[in-house]
């Protein structure tokens, strides 16, 4: 299987990272993809990538961050994304939940990812806290002037609607640790909408630990829970749900 999105930088990682990443290993994991939320993280992440040949990397500003980012941020992520362990742009996207930065502001770092994915060739990994419409506003004029957009709507909690749309741009949708909480069955019948083509898998580690490690710090081995939950939501054994996410993330992020 695939974690197609964890934070691996994050400082509660820093003393076990090697035991961590053992652990994905040994669970079946074949691949890790960390993700970056600003210039520093992104540039941590490039390096933990080479590191462990586990890993992959993602590089960006997530919304939440692009009120702090410094003249040169965005050029360290310009030099970061022609990196070979680098397979993604992003996190990028647009989150009306915490006001942290200008709504204004958080658009223009959004199409400058999404022009980045473009110029690159490489996929976006998209955020979207309470901002649906919104990105799905964005992401329509590039579809309308640019054709599909190569990305995933990571740790997807949109209604059927937003997956509908996102998925006739040409997107991944992808489901975290959240899916298999008691209170999240409103979130199942929607995954359960998204063809198995087009699902991807993540822990969005060291956030939204999966039953039955809820509360806990995440780590990419618990990957197997939501996979599971998953297997459950569209009926078949987890064996499928496995073969179609790994198939579906390697086609995405270009990963042998």
């Amino acid at each position: 299987m695939i974690d197609t999105h964890a934070h691996l930088d994050d400082p509660r990682f820093a003393d076990d990272l090697a035991d961590v990443v053992a652990r994905a290993q040994a669970a079946g994991l074949e691949r890790v993809v960390t993700i970056g939320t600003d210039a520093a993280a992104s540039r941590t992440n490039i390096e933990i990538a080479g590191r462990f040949p586990l890993l992959r990397a993602a590089v960006g500003i997530q919304p939440n961050h692009v009120a702090e980012a410094q003249p040169g941020d965005w050029d360290v992520i310009l030099e970061l994304v022609n990196r070979p362990e680098c397979v993604a742009v992003g996190e990028t996207g647009l989150d009306r939940y915490w006001d942290r930065a200008p709504f204004a502001l958080q658009e223009d770092y959004f199409a400058r990812h999404l022009a980045l994915g473009r110029q690159t060739g490489k996929p976006v990994v998209i955020h979207c806290r309470e901002a649906g419409a919104d990105v799905v506003r964005m992401l329509r004029a590039e579809f309308d002037a640019r054709g599909p957009v190569a990305g995933v709507m990571h740790s997807f909690t949109g209604d059927a609607a937003t997956a509908k749309a996102c998925l006739e741009m040409g997107l991944y949708i992808s489901f975290a640790g959240m899916l298999t909480y008691k209170n999240a069955e409103d979130l199942r019948r929607v995954a359960a909408t998204v063809p198995l083509e087009r699902l991807l898998v993540e822990t969005d580690s060291p956030y939204l630990a999966p039953m039955p490690h809820r509360g806990k710090r995440n780590e990419p081995a618990y990957l197997l829970h939501t996979a599971e939950c998953l297997a459950k939501v569209f009926g078949v054994v987890p064996r499928i749900v496995d073969e179609h996410t790994t198939r579906n993330a390697r086609t995405l992020f270009s990963l042998a």
